[in-house]
């Protein structure tokens, strides 16, 4: 049965979406012909997209055609509704969010989120920045189709629904899921039922899905494409996952490039992370609450992720740590305090893999961290096998109890944004998954 619907008001569009979760190992089908859908035929895939051709139309049509697409979808077993737009608000996305909304029912609530970070197309303040250029002042804005004459989001969506629009801003998602999840819930009560939010990254993106679920609102998420893969790699686990071998990517480079690296990732392949509070690790009162913390999230999302990702939290300037006060309490210089961080991460990835025998494969950022890791592990070395692009090394565990581990180290700041990803899948190849 498939547990996720996309309604795409263009094909193009929809079929971008659908291969965002063919990458997460999704089994995704595009709809072209209504009159041949069969439901064996969609119970055989974990996605649909159906593409309604839309975006050019007069609003009355597109509501009709977007409305009639949802009641022919609509099962009690879906658990994600998705309305996917343009990702630069061309088209009727207002009444084609109402019709979604009035076909599924007054207990959903729309979550508008069109960021796609990897395009950098990005709102903040509740305005869309296309390449770091409000929206209105691009070049996509002379669309002789389906111009666009503002960057604010929620204005052109005030303009064409019929319902209540909350907008939510960067400074109410700084503060946690529970947080923005209260926000969410408080907008909805005063009468909201479609809520424009900022989102820069992909750690945003991952907020905003956290909070939703947190809220316990249904929800159709109405964006580009990335909120939609984001929110399904946290709530569909695909059909045929069970059983098969796992990777877990340890990332503690602070470099710019690892962050962009990482983002990509994300984006490209169906992932969970978490995030290490770094600075949560130099503190005795903290760190082994931190380590127990992170083991306990990868454990309790490897099931519905073959991939999973540990990821300190400096990777986000914001988060950066100030070793100076560290190195006059503890009396060690910034070496010492480093290697303590990284010995953590160590840790961390020995307990799961000691936990749970599916973990084969593995990927340390840094040569600090693959050294600290393979110390924690009792290996005796590497035997190197094949470079898988430059200063990336693909080998296995000399030894100790891990011996033959399959593992890819890279330097943090090493290689293009693709760099990880291409990593991972020369890895997913290797173990035949």
């Amino acid at each position: 049965m498939a547990q996720c619907v996309v309604i795409a008001d263009d094909l193009t569009g929809g079929n971008a979406t659908g291969v965002l979760l063919t990458k997460m190992d999704y089994s995704v089908y595009t709809i072209l012909n209504k009159d041949a859908v069969e439901p064996a035929l969609i119970d055989g895939c974990d996605c649909v997209i159906y593409p309604t051709d839309s975006r050019g139309i007069s609003p009355e049509e597109a509501y009709d055609r977007v409305y009639r697409a949802t009641e022919l979808l609509k099962k009690e077993d879906v658990k994600l509704y998705s309305h996917r737009i343009d990702s630069t608000l061309r088209g009727n996305l207002g009444a084609e969010t109402d019709a979604v909304l009035d076909s599924l029912g007054k207990d959903y609530v729309a979550i508008v989120v069109p960021t796609f970070p990897a395009t950098s197309r990005v709102v903040i303040g509740g305005y869309m920045l296309v390449d770091g250029i409000p929206l209105h002042k691009s070049g996509i804005a002379v669309d002789p189709k389906t111009p666009v004459k503002t960057s604010n989001v929620t204005e052109v969506l005030e303009k064409q629904t019929k319902y209540r629009v909350g907008t939510i801003r960067m400074d109410n998602m700084m503060n946690g899921k529970h947080h923005l999840a209260g926000v969410m819930n408080e907008m909805i009560s005063a009468g909201c039922r479609i809520l424009s939010l900022d989102a820069v990254t992909q750690e945003d993106l991952d907020l905003i899905a956290d909070a939703v679920i947190t809220s316990r609102h249904k929800a159709v998420i109405v964006d580009s494409g990335v909120m939609t893969a984001t929110m399904a790699r946290k709530l569909i686990k695909p059909f045929e996952t069970k059983g098969k071998s796992k990777i877990l990517v340890v990332m503690g480079s602070v470099h710019p490039m690892a962050k962009v690296q990482m983002e990509e990732l994300w984006l490209s392949q169906r992932t969970h992370n978490c995030f290490v509070e770094t600075r949560r690790l130099l503190d005795e009162e903290t760190r082994e609450e931190e380590i127990r913390r992170v083991v306990a999230d990868i454990q309790a999302s490897s099931d519905r992720n073959q991939i999973c990702t540990v990821t300190g939290d400096g990777i986000y300037p914001e988060n950066r740590i100030d070793f100076e006060p560290y190195q006059r309490r503890y009396g060690m210089t910034l070496d010492e305090l480093t290697g303590v961080i990284n010995s953590g991460f160590a840790e961390i990835a020995y307990r799961i893999f000691s936990a749970d025998p599916l973990f084969k494969g593995l990927y340390t950022g840094g040569g600090d961290i693959t050294v600290s890791v393979c110390e924690r592990f009792g290996t005796a070395g590497l035997k190197l096998l094949d470079e898988v692009l430059p200063l990336a090394a693909y080998g296995s565990f000399l030894k100790g109890e891990f011996e033959g581990l399959q593992i890819i180290t890279k330097g943090g700041s090493q290689g293009k944004s693709d760099a990880i990803n291409r990593c991972i899948t020369y890895l997913k190849e290797k173990l035949y998954i």
